[in-house]
């Protein structure tokens, strides 16, 4: 069993209130759930309202696959013209 998380610092530089910024951020996690059946939240920089950290996990059978469903979540969140991204990060989750 292979569990690969992305971490993705987003700016979004058109949201003034928190109302705004979750109408730029709920149409990402959720059409990250549904095209690529991942896990998805957004996990840091809440009460920012320029700011936003989102977290995708996926499990597989293979590590080759993992890694390609989140290169998709990643193009995925890339595609969306306004936001900013400043950073992502992965990381593989040990066996207990």
């Amino acid at each position: 069993m292979h569990v690969l998380a992305l971490r993705m610092d987003l700016r979004l530089p058109g949201a003034h209130s928190l109302k705004e910024k979750r109408a730029q951020i709920t149409p990402i996690v959720e059409g990250a759930r549904r095209r690529h059946r991942v896990a998805a939240a957004e996990v840091g920089a809440q009460d920012a309202h320029h700011r936003a950290v989102l977290g995708f996990a996926t499990v597989s059978g293979s590590a080759r696959h993992a890694g390609e469903v989140l290169d998709a979540v990643e193009r995925f969140v890339w595609s969306f013209p306004e936001i900013e991204v400043l950073g992502s990060e992965r990381t593989w989750a040990e066996d207990a």
